[in-house]
Formats: structure tokens, sequence, C-alpha cells
């Protein structure tokens, strides 16, 4: 897009922090990121990372809408965004993106005036000579899926895969039922028109199709018709949204599988990535 637009879309955002209509009186600060803070004339989009903390109804809105399947950070990026397409964001990642070498620059943060917001917007000057920023920690296992994996995520991932300890393979899930009842009282989890219900099936579909037995298999945390104890031994870890990624190696040094669904939806492909052990000793301790 133009550098204009997407300057546009910044203000727009300004001003609806200067309201601070919830839920965006939870955010704390607003930084911005990537080609466009580096003054590109032409910006695929604008990285904005944004620091928010919760509160009780915020907590219980983010249960209800990964239950039901629902993007729980939707209502924030509506609310910073109206409908407007441009602005790619990340949600307190700020830790991860400043050890990534990721620099970040304030345009917001509570207690400021619009004023003085806008003044630093100003400050974010075009450069002829900045073009877009490569997509950083890309594998082709990624392509076309980079916009829900968290960058986080990615370079944990790439990192993991570059030294060997894992191996990464991308699927398209079939849109079918698992036929074990333990695996299908699983999916009761859900109601029949979720996103989740529908991405569980077609894992727990896949898992049975690959000679994964029903009672080692993990579902969003859940066993399935085996009651968890401390020395159940799982081969297959299915998981949305990245919700459980930081016992990734945790899980895969216990010996399991583990399959992503990265954008459950109600209609649209299922893709996942198979993530299987390469070298245990090559997996990170913590």
């Amino acid at each position: 897009m133009k550098r204009e637009r997407a300057t546009s879309l910044l203000q727009e955002m300004l001003t609806r922090l200067d309201a601070g209509e919830r839920p965006l009186d939870l955010v704390d600060a607003v930084h911005v990121f990537g080609s466009y803070a580096r003054g590109a004339l032409e910006p695929a989009d604008v990285d904005v990372a944004v620091t928010h903390h919760v509160d009780a109804d915020f907590s219980a809105e983010l249960v209800s809408d990964m239950m039901y399947g629902r993007d729980p950070m939707a209502p924030m990026k509506r609310a910073l965004k109206g409908n407007k397409r441009g602005i790619q964001f990340q949600f307190n990642q700020n830790d991860a993106l400043t050890e990534m070498g990721t620099e970040l620059s304030l345009l917001w943060q509570r207690g400021d005036t619009l004023a003085q917001a806008q003044e630093r917007l100003a400050t974010f000057i075009a450069d002829p000579k900045a073009g877009r920023a490569e997509r950083d920690h890309m594998i082709e296992q990624f392509d076309g899926l980079d916009k829900w994996i968290p960058r986080p995520v990615r370079a944990d991932l790439v990192a993991l895969a570059g030294a060997g300890a894992i191996d990464i393979r991308r699927l398209e899930l079939a849109d079918a039922q698992p036929v074990d009842p333990d695996a299908v009282e699983v999916l009761d989890r859900w109601t029949e028109t979720s996103p989740l219900r529908r991405a569980a099936a077609a894992a727990l579909h896949h898992a049975e199709f690959t000679g994964h037995a029903p009672h080692t298999l993990w579902v969003q945390g859940q066993t399935v018709g085996a009651p968890w104890t401390a020395d159940f031994r799982g081969t297959l870890w299915i998981s949305f949204g990245w919700r459980y990624f930081n016992e990734l190696a945790y899980r895969l040094r216990d010996g399991l599988e583990w399959l992503e669904v990265i954008r459950p939806t109600r209609t649209q492909p299922l893709y996942a990535l198979h993530l299987t052990v390469r070298a245990r000793d090559r997996l990170p301790d913590h």
C-alpha cells in the first residue's frame, strides 16, 4: 500500500486510542516496527506491537472466544483498526521481538495526549531508499500461512529446524470425522458450528488414519478417552492457535509428535504443521 494510506491508518488508530473505549482502556503502549517504521514508501502492511493488561471481564471474554473457536484478540483488533485492512498486530510480544533484534519505535503510551502521539507519528519520515522488509523467519512450509504464525513462534521453529532438532511438515487436513467413540466424545467440548470442533475432528481423523491409538492423543490439552496421570504416555499433541506453544519442547522431549492446526475456520481449507523430533538432545531443556 502507499505510505500515505498507512499513515492514515495509524492516525485513525491514535484517535481510537485517545477515546479509550473498551477494550482500548486496557492498552498500555503501541510501538511500530518493520518497513513502515524504516520509511518504506510502499510497505506491504504496518507492523504494530501492542502491550496491554487484562482484567476479569477481558479474561472471561478470552476464555469464551477460545472455547467457541473465535480469535480471542479480534475485539481488540477491531477496536484498534475498525474494519480497515493493512495493520498486522503483535500482542504482548515486545520482549520476544526485541530478542530477535527487531527495533521497536514508540508511537503511543498510556497518558499521552492525542497531540503528543501525533507528533511521534510525524517523526516517521519517508525514506525512498527503504524498501519493504523481507519476511523474516520464513521457510517453505510457512508460505501463505505466516500471517497466522506469530513472529516469535516462526523464529523458534526455524531455529529448532535449523539446529536439526525437529522436522516440520505441512499438511492439508481432510474435512472428516473420527471413528473412535472416545475421539467423537471429545468433540462435544465445542458447539456443532465451532471452527475448533471442525479442526479437532479433522485432526483426530488424521491421527486415526496415520496409526495413532485414540488413547494416546491430546486435543487442546485434554486426553482422549484416558484419564491424565503423571505417567501418561501420549503419542500426538493436537493444538490450535499456538495456545500451548510454550510446552512444545517439553512435549517433544517426552516423545510426542505435535500437530498444530494453523487457522481453524468453518469453511476454508485446514492447514497444519506436523512437528517431529529429529534429534532429542538438540531440543532446549527449559
